[in-house]
């Protein structure tokens, strides 16, 4: 069995914290952006607000902006489960050494 190294996986979630971060910031502002930006398109656009809302997400500019997302989206889910599996690391780790702990007393 692979020993685990908590130490390792504890520096891994350290150094990249601030890139998760930073990934959803990044969602997050694409995802409120994306409202500006079917604002400014409807506006553009003469008509019912189906007329309106139709030109906004058929617009180049928007399906842009979509596809920002998905990246964006991609990215923090990501960097998001590789933080989840250093932190199972370290979980599993817990467990190995109690269970050693627990063996030695029944020695």
């Amino acid at each position: 069995m692979n020993e685990i190294n908590p130490d390792k996986a504890i520096r891994y979630i350290v150094d990249n914290a601030p890139a998760y971060a930073q990934a959803k910031a990044n969602r997050v502002f694409i995802e409120n952006y994306l409202r500006t930006v079917k604002s400014r398109l409807m506006q553009q656009e003469e008509g019912t607000l189906g007329n309106k809302e139709a030109y906004a997400y058929a617009h180049s500019d928007y399906v842009v902006q979509l596809e920002g997302l998905k990246t964006a989206t991609e990215e923090e889910e990501r960097l998001k489960y590789m933080l989840l599996a250093a932190q199972a690391r370290i979980e599993v780790w817990k467990t190995q050494e109690y269970t050693k702990r627990q063996e030695l007393k029944n020695l």
